[in-house]
């Protein structure tokens, strides 16, 4: 709740246009600065009307019954006030002025809308995408606490500065980078967007703020540096595992979550009589077919007796994410690979190194991924210097 500074409650008067000796009275409802006025309906003589006291001179029936209302209207303001308060409710002075008049609706605030959206979406978004909105969740309502010292906001109170102020707190952040921001600011710009198609606001406060993502080089292993993380030793029972893991997903385009939730269901007798993956991605529900390369295949048959994998119906013992992509970190050190490995690293170098630069027509490299845009595959296409390099060889050929 906003820390209310100053909240005052006057009365004046204003002349009518037609008679100007007669005038209206009226109350000032100010709330940090802004105010907003209401009209009493009583008219009075502008003589008769004492400014530094707010109230109607003498002590005629006339004015006691004006100076009756008056007090009668101060008290009332005054207790809406206190009510707002003691409801830890958002104070301002149209709030203020609407609950006196009797026309106050709830509206709807950034946080209700944040809470109806982690409601509804729990069965429509998956795990981790409903992690990154709430970590979204949690910058905007540090950003209203340390920002803007409140708790909540109403949506009609939410604009364009608001957006570009939530931009700003968030590049002050040292974990985030621009494409970091960029994200947080999809998502909320997202969220807004459902709060207009609920008709919770008018108009959509985030509409003009444009997302600027950087371009970022992708990162797989090459054929040496896959060559040299299969053959290589380790002390740590851990970056073995670690290692196998994320080599089997290497030889089968699976992500993180796919690879974890791989269960022996999944594996299968394909159309051509071998092993095969069936299975669908967790994040776009898109059914793949995987024919089982023999290196997946021997790390599946090297584990098949794990403790871990025994006595369940998983395929792998896969660590947490967290944990293989440290620990992928530390095997990067070891080995002398200078590339930022991450766990998805593997799904890239599958595309690129694996299947693209081995002559695997890209139609299929995409079904294998689950891409539902072949437009998304081409873009390991474009990052294969051996690919280029062998068709230019082949061309040259053609033209003598």
């Amino acid at each position: 709740m906003r820390t209310t500074q100053t909240f005052s409650i006057s009365f004046f008067i204003r002349k009518k246009k037609n008679q100007p000796d007669q005038a209206l009275i009226y109350t000032r409802i100010t709330v940090n600065g802004k105010s907003k006025e209401v009209s009493l309906k009583r008219a009075l003589h502008t003589e008769k009307w004492n400014q530094t006291a707010c109230k109607m001179i003498g002590t005629s029936i006339e004015s006691q019954q004006v100076n009756r209302k008056i007090d009668d209207v101060r008290s009332k303001l005054y207790n809406i006030y206190e009510e707002l308060l003691r409801d830890e409710q958002i104070i301002d002075a149209e709030i203020i002025k609407n609950r006196f008049l009797g026309i106050d609706k709830t509206h709807n605030t950034l946080i209700s809308l944040l809470d109806y959206h982690n409601l509804n979406m729990k069965s429509v978004l998956k795990y981790g995408t409903l992690k990154n909105y709430n970590t979204t969740e949690s910058y905007l309502k540090e950003y209203l606490k340390s920002s803007l010292k409140v708790s909540d906001l109403y949506l009609k109170h939410i604009d364009y500065e608001f957006t570009l102020g939530f931009e700003r707190f968030l590049r002050a952040k040292a974990s985030l980078n621009n494409n970091g921001v960029m994200k947080h600011m999809e998502r909320f710009k997202k969220v807004m967007r459902l709060a207009v198609d609920l008709d919770w606001i008018e108009k959509n406060p985030t509409l003009r703020f444009k997302l600027r993502f950087d371009k970022v080089d992708m990162i797989y292993l090459n054929k040496q540096d896959l060559s040299k993380l299969k053959n290589a030793t380790f002390n740590k029972v851990t970056h073995t595992t670690t290692r196998d893991i994320f080599v089997f997903a290497c030889y089968t385009g699976l992500a993180f979550a796919d690879t974890k939730s791989l269960k022996k269901d999944n594996l299968q007798i394909g159309i051509d009589g071998k092993k095969w993956i069936y299975t669908r991605r967790l994040k776009t529900n898109t059914q793949v077919r995987i024919p089982l390369l023999n290196e997946a295949e021997i790390i599946l048959d090297f584990y098949k007796n794990h403790p871990r994998v025994i006595h369940s119906d998983l395929l792998l013992p896969v660590y947490s994410n967290q944990k293989i992509n440290q620990y992928l970190k530390e095997i990067a050190i070891k080995l002398k690979i200078k590339k930022k490995l991450s766990f998805h690293t593997a799904r890239h170098t599958f595309a690129t190194t694996v299947t693209l630069a081995n002559g695997v027509p890209i139609e299929t490299v995409s079904k294998i991924l689950g891409h539902h845009k072949i437009a998304t595959t081409q873009i390991y296409a474009r990052v294969i210097d051996s690919k280029i390099s062998n068709d230019i060889d082949v061309l040259r050929e053609k033209l003598g």
